[in-house]
């Protein structure tokens, strides 16, 4: 689908999901553009995997809009995404155990046979292999036997076949929820490569990921969430720890200008709450007091 170069390629505006009395997003938002990697923060219970599930169409928001290329749509299942090109590499990879590499990048897409072969079901796997093989090289996947089954491979092994599953199938945007997490240095550096891979051949990334020194690493934005909420928008250069952890525990106000869709975030002055009891009326000269940050019901003490 062909849009202007400064069109977005993914816009979601005022996101809402409750469970229940739990809120999970209030009025989230997230921009991507074109062959950008766009990293998704916030502390846990911030809504980056509810965000994730949102745009992967496993679950629907209750309120809000979600727009590619400039047109509004609609995901009632995550096949109306991949329509779009948009694929998921899920925390859990989703992977098949028991399965080859190029059994699992063809789960639920198998080729069949031509002929009377295909009519009764066969599946062309001498293909199914030649096709996993060159997406395997072409993000340097390195696996050193593609017939042994996925449960006997390492993690980052894994993590390449899920993200090679990934792009294989999507032409647009790969949604990475924390791709790095229970890997070693090593495995996140092949994790690091397999981005960068996937931007050089067009696609945009959306990552989600709790490893700052990665995030700064390989996005080009960091877009922060908080208590459902996005708070703040960095470029690479502007981000730096200080700033993106102030923005998700409230501590800075981030807001970039002219963004109507970003929620400012508690403002220094005020993030800290206290207050002091027992301020030396027993004689001990002693400043008794209970503070938190705005959110975590520091004024209710």
């Amino acid at each position: 689908m062909s849009s202007s170069p400064d069109t977005p390629l993914l816009q979601l505006s005022g996101i809402v999901k409750h469970y229940g009395t739990v809120r999970a997003l209030q009025g989230a938002s997230l921009t991507v553009h074109p062959n950008e990697v766009v990293a998704l923060v916030g502390d846990n219970g911030a809504g980056k995997s509810t965000m994730i599930k949102v745009i992967s169409g496993v679950i629907q928001p209750d309120e809000g809009e979600i727009v590619i290329d400039g047109r509004p749509v609609t995901f009632s299942s995550p096949l109306d995404p991949r329509s779009h090109g948009i694929e998921t590499v899920y925390q859990d990879l989703a992977l098949a155990p028991d399965l080859d590499p190029a059994a699992n990048l063809f789960l639920g897409r198998e080729v069949l046979r031509g002929g009377v072969l295909g009519m009764m079901g066969m599946l062309d796997k001498p293909k199914m292999r030649r096709q996993a093989d060159d997406a395997f090289a072409r993000l340097s996947v390195g696996l050193q036997d593609t017939r042994s089954t996925v449960g006997t491979m390492s993690g980052g092994q894994r993590q390449g076949i899920a993200v090679a599953r990934a792009v294989l199938w999507a032409s647009r945007l790969v949604l990475m929820d924390e791709p790095t997490a229970a890997l070693g240095v090593v495995q996140t550096g092949r994790v690091r490569a397999l981005i960068e891979s996937v931007r050089e051949q067009g696609v945009s990334v959306v990552l989600v990921s709790h490893n700052l020194p990665f995030v700064f690493e390989v996005a080009d934005r960091i877009e922060v969430l908080r208590l459902g909420r996005r708070v703040a928008a960095f470029t690479r250069a502007e981000a730096t720890a200080e700033r993106v952890l102030g923005a998700m525990t409230g501590a800075l106000a981030e807001v970039p200008p002219g963004d109507p869709a970003v929620h400012p975030a508690a403002t220094v002055p005020d993030t800290m709450i206290g207050t002091a009891i027992n301020a030396g009326t027993d004689g001990t000269g002693r400043v008794d007091g209970t503070g938190g940050l705005r959110g975590t019901r520091g004024t209710e003490a």
